[in-house]
């Protein structure tokens, strides 16, 4: 690997290898206004969620590389400590670049890039109506982290109203990953979006106690079929078949089926495994890979 020192590197070298390699980063379509009530609408991929309770989101406009200037966002929150943060699904991932434009102080960006101003509840700043989820905030604190091109300054906000799009909800009121689409940041002009075939569940090892990839026999947690991303799956079982299962699976027709094509070839058991995990099937690969054992 290349390793690289940042404080020897140019600001604009470092800034590029952490918005390649940190990401998707989601992103913060955020509405302010200034003393004068002008409004300002730009997006920023430094953003995330920290806290439920309280529920505190942060983003961080930071001054610019090339000149050491300041976003027109950072000077709004500091006259008036309001800001919507309005979340971006795919359908409007290109009016929201151009919101990004460096228009004058005093532009409205909404419309510049053909959004709609939807009044807030509780603070000053519109939300944008054609964004599925918006959260409207209160600005607790600026924290600078510099003076110069490239400093971050975290916005703390603290959420005081939540708008959801009953679109983009399931059956339970709860909101769909597939339906509401979002898009996040990467380095350079590459965006991601996540739906279709990008989504994919991985189940958290929260209420089972795993037996963790240490206890996999060596035979197979040194396979080289499986790969990490499958010794995880096999490792957040809370315990392995016994042999009643594996033995009743071993002379089962499913078991006959699956090796069929397979039983001739180098790490048959562990290919097919592979293929089980692929689809989610723990419990069927663990029997597969046990069962060459258990004869």
């Amino acid at each position: 690997m290349i390793a690289f020192n940042p404080s020897e590197m140019p600001v604009a070298g470092v800034q590029n290898i952490l918005q390649a390699a940190v990401g998707p980063r989601p992103i913060a379509f955020a509405s302010t206004v200034n003393a004068n009530g002008e409004v300002n609408l730009s997006p920023f991929s430094f953003f995330n969620v920290f806290s439920a309770n309280p529920p505190v989101l942060i983003f961080s406009p930071a001054r610019r590389v090339r000149d050491n200037t300041t976003k027109h966002t950072l000077e709004n929150v500091q006259e008036v400590p309001e800001v919507v943060i309005n979340v971006v699904s795919y359908s409007m991932v290109q009016q929201m670049s151009l919101s990004s434009t460096e228009y004058p102080k005093g532009v409205n960006e909404f419309e510049k890039s053909g959004f709609t101003q939807l009044a807030s509840e509780i603070v000053r700043p519109p939300r944008v109506a054609e964004s599925p989820v918006q959260f409207e905030c209160e600005v607790q604190q600026v924290i600078s982290m510099g003076d110069q091109g490239g400093a971050g300054n975290l916005i703390v906000c603290l959420v005081k109203r939540i708008h959801v799009s009953e679109a983009v909800l399931n059956e339970n009121k709860q909101i769909d990953q597939h339906k509401i689409d979002l898009v996040a940041r990467l380095g350079g002009n590459f965006y991601c979006r996540a739906s279709g075939d990008a989504l994919f569940e991985v189940e958290k090892p929260l209420t089972t106690l795993g037996i963790g990839v240490d206890q996999i026999p060596q035979a197979i947690r040194l396979s080289p079929v499986l790969s990490g991303n499958h010794l995880g799956q096999l490792g957040n079982v809370e315990a392995l078949p016994n042999q009643e299962a594996i033995s009743a699976f071993q002379h089962s027709e499913l078991y006959e089926t699956l090796l069929m094509d397979v039983k001739t070839t180098d790490f048959a058991q562990h290919r097919v495994a592979a293929q089980l995990l692929d689809n989610g099937d723990v419990t069927t690969a663990w029997k597969v890979l046990l069962a060459d054992d258990s004869k």
